[in-house]
């Protein structure tokens, strides 16, 4: 058995030289090397802006959205759209276990969620069974493979598979907003309707306080339906993200022209980068944790209109995310029923 390098540096076939994310092809072989997880894969969840941007292009047939996802895996070695650069993450059971790896917690048998991008996962496609655009699912034959560096979650016991994969892909949303909220802040969610949001508006509630102001932001009626429901916000906006001017006069508003210290922006969108930095105080804190930002247009933004602010990019992993994350849903019944509609049992988000 070959002996293979623990972040992966041995599955990359173009660029030489470069670790898997950036990579444009991985050897996607799947004879495990002496450190790495075999995975039989049973779900893709595909990030929230690659996904969005794959419907949009296939005009929303899922015949096309299945063929450009066998593409960019053929082609690449990997799933990481060519549009957005970013992956997803997946569900399955250990198939196999290299001996040389630096964790010995898994058998052959767990079940698992991979807590690392599929941008970066070798991985085979056998046959696609099912896409579910409603929450962003490939169900799959497939089989991936994990580096020794990796990191995953035993699926737990307690909730639904589909739930559990839903919710850790964006695991590191919440535990971001744990660790940058504090008590009195005033905090605004940009797509505060959707998946990420949600979550990231539970935890907003909980550390800014009842000194704090929480306030959502999402565009649509079934978003904004859903903030309601939570009674996670304070303050409820119903604005579109692109047009920043108006998201700044709506955040006025709502705080009485004092402003946001913390803003949390995780829509699916391009073009947003502004609507999450005008509402900001300076010496305030941008937490970008959207795949669909443009970082070149944020740090010029912020520079071209004179705002001395922290910008954040959305780190996926976090210490603790995945329980933090995983928390989230046994502290909120509202939001477990919620989820569980929309993910375990398929209803549309």
């Amino acid at each position: 058995m070959k002996n293979g390098n623990p972040y992966g540096t041995h599955r990359v076939l173009e660029p030489q030289g470069v670790l898997p994310q950036p990579a444009r092809r991985l050897d996607n072989t799947m004879t495990i090397y002496d450190n790495e997880v075999l995975v039989d894969v049973s779900t893709l969840n595909i990030d929230s802006a690659s996904f969005t941007q794959l419907e949009n292009a296939a005009g929303g047939d899922e015949k096309k959205i299945t063929e450009s996802i066998l593409a960019i895996v053929n082609q690449r070695g990997k799933m990481q759209n060519p549009v957005t650069g970013s992956g997803g993450m997946l569900i399955g059971t250990v198939a196999a276990l290299g001996p040389n790896r630096k964790k010995q917690d898994l058998s052959v048998g767990d079940k698992i969620a991979s807590l690392v991008s599929l941008s970066l996962t070798p991985l085979k496609i056998h046959r696609i069974l099912a896409v579910h655009p409603e929450t962003d699912q490939v169900d799959v034959e497939a089989q991936a493979i994990l580096f020794d560096s990796g990191i995953y979650a035993k699926l737990p016991q307690d909730m639904d598979e589909k739930l559990a994969l839903a919710v850790l892909d964006v695991a590191g949303a919440p535990a971001q907003t744990a660790r940058m909220v504090k008590s009195g802040d005033t905090v605004l969610v940009i797509g505060g309707g959707g998946k990420s949001g949600l979550l990231c508006l539970h935890e907003a509630k909980k550390r800014a306080g009842i000194t704090g102001k929480v306030i959502g932001l999402s565009r649509s009626d079934a978003a904004i339906g859903r903030i309601q429901q939570t009674g996670l916000a304070d303050s409820i906006i119903q604005a579109n993200a692109t047009q920043p001017l108006d998201v700044l006069d709506a955040v006025r508003d709502a705080t009485g022209g004092e402003l946001c210290d913390v803003v949390i922006n995780t829509v699916n969108v391009p073009d947003t980068e502004m609507a999450s930095i005008l509402p900001c105080k300076d010496g305030g804190m941008v937490y970008f944790f959207s795949m669909a930002t443009s970082f070149t247009k944020a740090a010029l933004g912020a520079e071209g209109v004179g705002k001395d602010i922290t910008m954040i990019v959305g780190n996926g992993y976090a210490k603790n995310h995945a329980e933090i994350t995983l928390e989230v849903l046994r502290e909120n019944p509202v939001l477990h029923d919620m989820f569980t509609q929309m993910y375990a049992r398929g209803v549309p988000a």
